[in-house]
């Protein structure tokens, strides 16, 4: 699986991410995973065709010593569809922004 994977996380920047991941993004029913909804404007002609299969997703996973980002644009509402794909350049960096942005926001350097 290609991702961008943040590793050396001390506890209490554990705590620190998994209180906002808590407070502002879905969850999945497995444990540390969490939906970051992908930006409409940055998705793929067939994401955006496939209104029915929205939100388009990344996946967060949120252990103590590491968050893991997949590269993966995913949906919520089933398990395959043509619109699921690995993200686009644009979207990657979209992601990589907003999980350093995270970063910068709650004062946890690596």
């Amino acid at each position: 699986m290609k991702q961008y994977q943040i590793d050396g996380l001390r506890l209490e920047d554990y705590h620190r991410l998994k209180e906002y991941l808590d407070q502002h993004l879905d969850s999945a029913p497995v444990g540390g995973i969490y939906w970051l909804e992908i930006e409409r404007k940055l998705l793929t002609p067939i994401q955006t065709d496939h209104k029915e299969c929205g939100p388009h997703v990344f996946a967060l996973m949120l252990e103590e010593t590491f968050l893991s980002c997949e590269f993966l644009v995913r949906i919520k509402k089933n398990i395959k569809c043509d619109c699921m794909g690995y993200a686009t350049r644009e979207q990657r960096d979209w992601l990589m922004d907003q999980v350093d942005g995270l970063l910068e926001k709650l004062s946890i350097h690596i």
